[in-house]
């Protein structure tokens, strides 16, 4: 399935291209946004930039950002560039995101038989979600079917996925392309304005598919949390010693907002870790180096110092089970410290 509405790239147009195959003229690709059609990046223009193997500058299976340089639409044939420019690998991401959740709906869209009749889509063992979508499209098919009778709805239709997908894009996604300069654009504000979105569109969206598309826009699109964290170092050897610590972390833990909350954490002295979950990297990269920031200011003002062993970065869950394991292991040598002194004391 193509991703835009025109059929063919246009000359000079930037598209995103897989290498299929290497032969002697150049290397045969196929154009992911536009249904795979074939196309060929020729050695005669790479020669261009003193390459003398086409196999060094790319490889069988990899992306790659090309510019169109001529184009046969009666054949379907294609000769292209190579290119190295982001904005065309941002749109491809965002094109390949809409086709996902429209894939996804136009499988859970009832399909039509020749009779006319709604029936629902076969879903897997265990995706209750999907089932339930699937089942209430249908019901709502047919309630539609039997109360509006004569009348046509664009959307549920098809015999099959490929072709109710093909309605999505051109009821939906290619009109909202139009308005929103892409309709992945239009999909994440309607996260927050649903009904300014879809209101704009000529043709309305039945009701039983508004309710899985809007479903789908909202697990896919909606930002999820990710773990932020820095590692630093706090010493104070004058007479306020841990309360200045405390104070200095306490200090850097009133940087938090509502978006970034930072908590402050003992690792094992003089290891203490800032950390926080946020929808929005770089604000929360921000507001932990305020935090630092502050945190420093404050010991060293006491008299302290503070060394930052690790800049604020989103994490892994693998280095927050190390850091968890670290933690703990601290904590079993902190008690056992403790009950060695207990002991003493007893004796």
């Amino acid at each position: 399935m193509r991703y835009y509405e025109q059929k063919y790239p246009e000359v000079d147009e930037l598209v995103m291209v897989q290498v299929r195959q290497i032969a002697e003229m150049g290397a045969y690709v196929k154009l992911l946004e536009y249904d795979n059609t074939e196309g060929m990046i020729l050695l005669s223009e790479l020669s261009r930039r003193r390459i003398r193997s086409v196999q060094k500058l790319i490889r069988v299976g990899r992306n790659e950002v090309v510019v169109v340089l001529r184009v046969d639409k009666e054949k379907g044939a294609f000769n292209l560039d190579l290119e190295d420019i982001t904005k065309c690998e941002e749109r491809y991401l965002k094109s390949k995101s809409v086709a996902s959740i429209l894939r996804h709906v136009a499988s859970k869209l009832p399909s039509v038989s020749a009779d006319g009749i709604a029936t629902a889509q076969t879903v897997p063992a265990g995706d209750h979600i999907g089932e339930k979508e699937s089942k209430r499209a249908a019901r709502k098919a047919r309630q539609a079917g039997n109360e509006d009778e004569g009348i046509e709805h664009q959307i549920p239709g098809g015999a099959n996925e490929d072709e109710k997908l093909e309605q999505l894009y051109e009821q939906i996604a290619w009109p909202l392309g139009k308005k929103y300069g892409h309709p992945y654009d239009a999909f994440k504000l309607a996260l927050t304005e649903p009904d300014t979105v879809f209101s704009s569109l000529s043709t309305p969206i039945p009701e039983s598919t508004m309710s899985i598309l809007t479903a789908t826009i909202a697990r896919r699109l909606t930002p999820q949390p990710i773990k932020l964290r820095a590692d630093i170092e706090l010493t104070c050897y004058t007479p306020a010693g841990i309360d200045a610590i405390k104070k200095a972390l306490k200090t850097g833990e009133k940087q938090s907002t509502e978006a970034v909350p930072i908590k402050a954490k003992l690792v094992a002295p003089p290891l203490y870790v800032l950390s926080t979950n946020a929808t929005d990297k770089y604000a929360a990269v921000e507001r932990l180096e305020r935090a630092i920031e502050a945190i420093q200011h404050s010991i060293e003002e006491q008299g302290g110092n503070l060394i930052v062993k690790m800049k604020p970065k989103a994490v892994s869950e693998t280095e927050e089970h190390d850091l968890a394991q670290l933690m703990a292991k601290a904590g079993q040598e902190n008690a056992e410290v403790s009950g060695d002194e207990s002991e003493d004391e007893l004796a």
